[in-house]
């Protein structure tokens, strides 16, 4: 039984839920309750696992958890202190894969049944996602050196909503058993993740110096103007930054149709069209620019370009905030180009008057071949004297591609909305190393990983710094892991505040 995975029940029809559904891996009962768990510990080190899996049912705590959902543990907590488990994000994966609505948060293991509101409510409050009697115990006689890779899983029976004591409950416990078979393949596909890896880190790498500004400028409007203050649009496009600033008091919306008259409203980090500009004007709002000051430079250049009579060809994404803005400038003067098949096609007036600029977050090799098109059929065309494309698109991507062949996989971290970020998964894919865009962890799923024993990781331009440092301590819980820092570039650039949060 040495090495193989462990899984750790309390409950007879808990184990007899997961037997048979977990290949080779050994499934042990250790009885309900933190007192039987005691007596049952001096089993524990027979076992000597590979990786250990403590599965059952459980209780709700948060409102938004419901009956038939699935907690995985970032940590375990009791009276005697608590446990963080970094390995699981993998295993959060693959139960999402599968269909199941999955939390992913603090269990609380107490000496009793939690029946009482008031004591569900108050455990609650710590921001604990559900409840048992016995994982906080068996997580701790693991020890904190050189334990196996651990998870936790519960699947909800009672919740904030359906209090233990009610009938409802049987109905919500078959359902959870069932549940919990689904859950029980899944687990040997993560505790197949164990074993040492080398991580190669990208630098530069997360939040470039427009990020870092336009994050501060929101939250020094919060702390400045009277609440709420709105955003139009995400601020950067990353969920965690949008998540964060809305716990801050932040709301987002996605036009100014949803902003009262009178407030105070912030402009995204990509820009916005003078139509924009001009009816929160009308409207009375509390106007500060977070635009990136590279982005206002794209929009400049495209003014003055149509301003001295000349039709612009804007390459980049269509749809994607930046673009519209920048479209938005000058309404039929300026043609969005996507790919060198647009660049093809396009017809203007005066071949002999054109120009082009370049939405800021474009990959550099299928811009260039975008442009060569445009070059070839236009040969008057003019471009802006200065790179359009931003200093931190292109370091992120030169430090991608310095690390991609020498890896068996690329992680981006970064959300699916995020130019910059879909770019770094481009480059790697051009390189022949496949490569996954995820919001952190919790979105990898385990067969990017198995078998990878080199594994490079970066991080969009909007995404936070800390999401790729919980991706590398998820891979150390998984085995040891030995870090490699490629630098590229050394970025020093720094963007004033506007007027409106400071002065």
């Amino acid at each position: 039984m040495s090495g193989e995975l462990l899984i750790v029940t309390a409950l007879r029809s808990e184990y007899a839920a997961l037997r048979g559904q977990v290949g080779s891996a050994t499934v042990t009962r250790c009885g309900m309750g933190p007192a039987r768990v005691q007596n049952w510990l001096p089993q524990l080190a027979r076992f000597a696992p590979g990786a250990v899996a403590v599965a059952g049912v459980g209780g709700g705590l948060d409102p938004k958890v419901r009956a038939g959902d699935v907690v995985v543990a970032s940590e375990v907590r009791d009276a005697e202190g608590r446990r963080v488990l970094r390995g699981a994000g993998p295993l959060v994966a693959e139960l999402r894969r599968l269909g199941l609505q999955v939390h992913h948060g603090p269990v609380v293991s107490t000496d009793h049944i939690v029946t009482s509101a008031a004591e569900r409510e108050k455990l609650a409050a710590t921001g604990a996602l559900a409840v048992d009697m016995e994982s906080a115990a068996v997580v701790r006689a693991l020890g904190s050196d050189a334990a196996p890779p651990t998870a936790v899983v519960r699947v909800i029976v009672d919740t904030a909503y359906t209090p233990i004591a009610r009938l409802a409950t049987l109905r919500a416990g078959a359902k959870a058993l069932q549940v919990l078979r689904r859950v029980g393949p899944a687990l040997p596909h993560w505790a197949g993740l164990a074993g040492p890896r080398q991580v190669l880190l990208a630098s530069p790498r997360s939040f470039c110096a427009g990020v870092e500004r336009a994050i501060e400028i929101v939250e020094l409007a919060l702390q400045r103007y009277p609440r709420p203050v709105y955003v139009r649009r995400q601020i950067v496009h990353n969920a965690h930054v949008v998540a964060d600033l809305q716990r801050q008091g932040a709301v987002f919306v996605d036009e100014l149709d949803e902003v009262p008259d009178g407030t105070t409203v912030v402009f995204s980090a990509h820009g916005v069209a003078p139509a924009v500009r001009l009816e929160a004007q009308r409207r009375g709002l509390n106007i500060i620019d977070a635009t990136c000051p590279l982005v206002t430079k794209v929009h400049s250049e495209a003014k003055r370009f149509v301003g001295r009579g000349d039709t612009v060809f804007l390459v980049g994404h269509a749809g994607h905030d930046e673009t519209e803005g920048t479209l938005g400038e000058e309404p039929g003067r300026i043609q969005l180009v996507q790919n060198p098949g647009e660049a093809e096609a396009v017809v203007v007036a005066d071949p002999d008057h054109v120009a082009y600029v370049l939405q800021t977050t474009l990959a550099i090799d299928d811009a260039q071949d975008t442009i060569d098109v445009l070059r070839r059929r236009f040969p008057a065309i003019e471009m802006s004297p200065t790179d359009d494309i931003c200093y931190a698109t292109t370091n992120r991507q030169r430090a991608v591609g310095a690390i991609a062949r020498d890896a068996d996989v690329m992680i981006v971290l970064g959300s699916s909305n995020s130019s910059n970020s879909l770019r770094l998964v481009e480059v790697a894919e051009r390189l022949g190393t496949p490569a996954h865009l995820v919001d952190d962890a919790t979105g990898v799923l385990p067969e990017w990983i198995a078998g990878a024993r080199s594994i490079a990781v970066t991080a969009g331009a909007s995404a936070p710094p800390r999401l790729v440092d919980e991706f590398v301590a998820t891979l150390r819980a998984l085995g040891p892991v030995d870090v490699a820092e490629r630098v590229v570039a050394t970025e020093t650039l720094t963007f004033t505040l506007p007027r409106g949060v400071v002065g």
